[in-house]
């Protein structure tokens, strides 16, 4: 059976999901398939319910934290009634989106999609032509490439664990890894790091960087650098033993547990893009400022698995979607704005970033001053007795526009959010320090980091 539409959306996460509903609400015939339940990775398997245990790791930390200071007492996580808790934000949103797409007039497919030719995909018994394709099938653990790669858990696996092990080894020091391994160490677990580069988080700035490790090994998180892992092997006793490499010598390591925290990569494999004319690369598909494709028109994509500026963050794949969607709609009008994009790791303490790092900067040829500082004895800190927190801003001399804000500390991920506004809309640090703010709360500190 063959079935034509003006638009098909292959993935129904952020992106898919904006997309399908924007060009349905104008008009358009519309079918979307994804081979997983509707939601995608954010809302179902990554940030969503990430945020919810590092709520959980955070009623721990603050508790031992205040530990003589007023507080007496000690709190644990229950993970299994975490868990339950966690489902009560993941059980319920793919069929209800699947109802409310289909209640608007989309088409709701699921299966595995595979290009038959430049625009028409095959799922299943189904034939689907479509005047425009949107890829928006996200990104997946990137390939392991050792022996035993699939006695390593995924992150998924890792949030719909029902009993939390004791030993867990998470294998790349990227945002996962962090993540995952603050909420399992304030869990009870004994949690180790291997990181084969010598440094974690590049991306972020490398002094806070290192004051988040100092908080990190503070709680017991062994992070072990320049360490290759080389396999996995299940012992006689059901445990793994991960064996690596650091420094030229082999070491061993032992764990109930391993997960995969080394990155993700774009999710094409059995789409058959070769057979479509459709370009990509380590990236991603290869698109234009429109986000269509370089080798066929036909084709969209959005997201983690397009080859774009944008760094592979939900609201990325949404402000992406809205310039899919306006491009079908309208024809190619529209570009992606990724002007004062944040990103953060939910660690305890956070560590957050928006605008260009200390070496960015430079790399540019900017002339700027830094104000940098380590801020646990201000009283956004001391009052909740917190260790490590600090700030770097980085202001352009000549303008007083903030080139980047990088922030360490338990309101991080809001605070940031400041910066955001400032560098997207050129507001100088000038005018965000005569900001009247809230007092006494964390965004008060901004006026004093400029």
């Amino acid at each position: 059976m063959v079935s034509n539409f003006d638009v098909i959306v292959i993935g129904v996460g952020m992106a898919g999901l904006n997309i399908a509903r924007r060009t349905r609400a104008a008009g358009k015939s519309v079918a979307v398939v994804d081979e997983l339940p509707y939601g995608g990775t954010c809302m179902l398997r990554g940030c969503d319910p990430k945020k919810v245990l590092v709520g959980a790791a955070e009623v721990i930390d603050w508790q031992r934290r205040m530990q003589g200071n007023g507080i007496v007492g000690q709190a644990q996580i229950d993970w299994g009634e975490l868990m339950q808790f966690k489902r009560t934000f993941t059980d319920n949103p793919p069929k209800m989106l699947e109802k409310s797409l289909s209640k608007s007039g989309v088409t709701t497919l699921y299966g595995s999609a595979q290009f038959i030719d430049e625009n028409t995909i095959q799922v299943g018994d189904e034939t689907l032509v479509g005047e425009n394709i949107v890829i928006a099938t996200g990104a997946k653990p990137r390939p392991l490439r050792f022996s035993g790669e699939e006695l390593v858990a995924s992150s998924t696996n890792f949030l719909e664990l029902e009993t939390l092990p004791e030993r867990l080894v998470f294998i790349g020091g990227g945002y996962i890894a962090f993540e995952f391994a603050h909420i399992a160490a304030r869990a009870g677990a004994k949690v180790t790091i291997l990181e084969m580069m010598p440094r974690s988080l590049p991306a972020f700035d490398p002094d806070l960087v290192d004051m988040l490790i100092e908080a990190t090994n503070e709680i017991g998180i062994d992070i072990q650098f320049e360490t290759k892992v080389n396999a996995v092997e299940r012992g006689d006793n059901g445990e793994l033993i991960i064996k690596a490499t650091s420094s030229g010598t082999e070491q061993t390591f032992k764990a109930d547990l391993a997960v995969h925290g080394a990155g993700r990569v774009p999710a094409v494999d059995g789409l058959e893009l070769q057979k479509a004319n459709i370009e990509y690369g380590k990236r991603g598909i290869v698109v234009n400022e429109h986000l269509q494709s370089v080798s066929n028109p036909a084709i969209y994509a959005a997201g983690d698995v397009a080859a774009t500026e944008g760094i592979p963050l939900t609201p990325v794949a949404v402000a992406e979607a809205f310039t899919v969607a306006s491009n079908v709609l309208k024809g190619n009008g529209r570009t992606a704005d990724y002007t004062g994009t944040p990103s953060v790791v939910f660690t305890i303490p956070a560590l957050a970033r928006v605008g260009m790092t200390e070496e960015e900067a430079r790399e540019r040829g900017l002339q700027f001053t830094v104000n940098h500082q380590k801020s646990s004895n201000w009283y956004s800190s001391r009052r909740t007795n917190e260790k490590h927190t600090g700030f770097k801003v980085l202001i352009e001399e000549g303008t007083g526009l903030i080139l980047g804000a990088h922030l360490l500390g338990a309101h991080a991920g809001e605070a940031i959010n400041m910066f955001v506004l400032a560098i997207r809309h050129g507001i100088t640090a000038s005018d965000l320090k005569r900001t009247i703010y809230v007092h006494p709360a964390e965004t008060t500190d901004i006026s004093y980091m400029l």
